[in-house]
């Protein structure tokens, strides 16, 4: 078996063995759906560590451990949620400065605590609002939106950019991606909503779809680029190793982190649908 047919194996391989899972904690809801996302807080704010930081310090897992509480406190204490979520930010944001103050490496302590507080909020605040979405009333089914957006946008955007992508979007952040590509994206992103409203999501309308899936359309792949941009400051091709054939999970939801405050403003500010 070739390169190329042995990472086609394992992404497969890996989806099959792991979705399924995935989909029954965010269907069962409350501490399961919290935990679930709780956990991939957590990873993903072990990886931002691991690339910037090369090590995690005693700091470091504080912040890990912090994450995966974020997303759990919705699913928790739905009332305190977010006064929870400010005070584990503000403790985070003590600690990483401290824990530096108190380090021998004054020439590095500044940007190691910039990049204990950046990661926690990178791999934490995203996932929290996804789970802060899937608590209140058709969350799962804003959740599954969340998810068919930011799916639909990276499926469309490769098929489109590989087939008839010529300019480039970002070339020193990401050489292989184009505005042809984005646009193909953005359409898949709204054809995710339309397809949601079509199949399990009736009461959207056709303003839904469209704001939301232009919006996530330009949302999700920022949160792509800037975790291209953070490998290729820190000279890394994946996050981790993960998954087998997809690399970490920071490489595959960060687009995701980005989509899910912006689906949570919308359908709590537009829609009133959550508490």
């Amino acid at each position: 078996m070739n390169e190329k047919n042995r990472n086609l194996f394992l992404r497969v391989g890996s989806a099959v063995v792991l979705l399924p899972g995935v989909i029954f904690l965010l269907v069962k809801g409350g501490l399961w759906s919290g935990a679930l996302i709780g956990l991939a807080a957590a990873v993903c704010v072990a990886e931002y560590y691991l690339i910037t930081l090369r090590r995690l310090s005693p700091a470091a897992y504080l912040g890990i451990g912090a994450a995966f509480a974020m997303p759990v406190f919705p699913a928790w204490q739905p009332a305190s949620a977010a006064e929870l979520a400010l005070w584990t930010t503000s403790a985070i944001f003590l600690i990483a400065w401290t824990s530096q103050l108190l380090s021998s490496s004054l020439e590095t302590a500044v940007s190691a605590a910039a990049q204990l507080i950046s990661g926690f909020l990178f791999g934490a605040l995203g996932l929290t609002a996804l789970s802060w979405l899937r608590q209140g009333p058709d969350g799962l089914r804003w959740v599954l939106c969340t998810l068919i957006v930011t799916w639909g946008n990276d499926t469309a955007a490769f098929f489109v950019g590989r087939r008839f992508g010529r300019r480039k979007l970002f070339a020193a952040v990401s050489p292989h991606k184009t505005w042809e590509g984005f646009a193909g994206g953005l359409a898949g992103s709204v054809a995710g909503m339309f397809v949601a409203k079509g199949t399990f999501f009736g009461e959207l309308t056709a303003f839904d779809c469209l704001i939301v899936g232009v919006l996530t359309g330009i949302v999700g792949p920022i949160g792509d680029l800037s975790e291209s941009m953070l490998k290729r400051t820190y000279q890394v091709k994946d996050s981790s190793h993960i998954i087998p054939g997809h690399g970490g999970l920071l490489d595959r939801i960060d687009a995701l982190i980005f989509n899910a405050p912006l689906v949570l403003l919308y359908a709590r500010v537009v829609r009133g649908l959550l508490s």
